[in-house]
């Protein structure tokens, strides 16, 4: 694929959120996908010549990194390959688009805090991961500012959506499968939809395109935004209501976080405020049950 002047360099397209991005950027410009799987524009993110020959030869007018290593628990065991990922690749985009002058939006995650909180956390809390993918994400995070590449974060948290895996498909595959469950109902967080949150940002950054079709982050370079779905729910309300809105019968009895262990820590209190982005751009998601109907209709409409 030849790019053109003004090509969105899209990482992370096969997942959940960068299938979405895919078509909310569309509008905004020619969009080249690059990555493993069925991308455009083959480059694994662990090769650091191949992406520094990549973006040298497209030279897009924007880097969208949508990609992560996302395996929370097995990154307990492949911590190498989590930060070359999640941290590494990414300070390499930040110093890719200082070098020739290409914004960076990045996206990051709830997990850059303790969750040992009982309000939505702000931009501004101190981040303390406490696991390895955490502080991947984290590095990513602040590699990416220090890298003096005009940039946009992004964080976001409890991603579904109807590709990939996520907690949604995972709990209509168990509906159908079994008569009982247990569901986690001491973890709290705001679950968001995937094609809800390609589309905010699209968004955004059609508030930083330039009339020449270039993107600006203007005051808000090096800024840190949280972007979630209004409201709150724990695991266990999440489950019921994809149950409620399902064709499926399944009793689904709340667990505490002791009952079901894992090797990574998830924060209990992953809400975040979304207020600073509605200031600065206007943007804010509906709240998280109003796009859960919406997910389930489409994803409903197509079987």
């Amino acid at each position: 694929m030849t790019a053109s002047s003004n090509t969105i360099l899209l990482f992370g397209h096969s997942g959940q959120l960068g299938w979405d991005l895919r078509r909310a950027l569309a509008p905004l410009g020619d969009v080249v996908t690059a990555g493993v799987d069925g991308a455009d524009r083959y480059v694994d993110l662990t090769d650091s010549e191949a992406l520094d020959e990549l973006v040298h030869e497209i030279r897009p007018v924007l880097m969208v990194n949508a990609t992560a290593y996302t395996a929370v628990d097995k990154a307990e065991s492949e911590e190498s390959l989590a930060f070359q990922i999640n941290a590494e690749a990414v300070g390499q985009m930040g110093r890719l688009g200082a070098e020739l002058d290409i914004p960076v939006l990045h996206f990051s995650t709830d997990y850059v805090f303790s969750g040992n909180g009982n309000r939505p956390w702000k931009e501004n809390d101190p981040p303390d991961p406490q696991s390895v993918y955490g502080r991947s994400k984290l590095v990513g995070e602040q590699a990416l500012l220090a890298s003096r590449a005009q940039s946009l974060i992004l964080r976001t948290a409890w991603v579904y959506g109807a590709k990939g895996r996520n907690f949604l498909l995972t709990m209509l595959r168990l509906f159908a499968e079994k008569d009982q469950l247990g569901v986690v109902a001491d973890q709290f967080g705001a679950p968001t939809w995937s094609r809800l949150l390609a589309e905010a940002a699209a968004q955004v950054l059609a508030q930083c395109r330039t009339p020449e079709g270039r993107f600006s982050f203007g005051m808000h370079d090096g800024e840190i935004f949280h972007l979630t779905a209004a409201g709150e729910a724990s695991w266990h309300e999440f489950a019921q209501a994809i149950l409620e809105q399902s064709d499926e019968t399944c009793v689904i009895n709340a667990i505490s976080t002791e009952q079901y262990p894992t090797p990574a820590a998830r924060p209990a209190y992953s809400v975040l405020s979304n207020d600073s982005l509605w200031e600065a751009f206007g943007v804010r998601l509906p709240h998280w049950r109003q796009g859960l109907a919406l997910c389930m209709e489409d994803l409903f409409d197509k079987r």
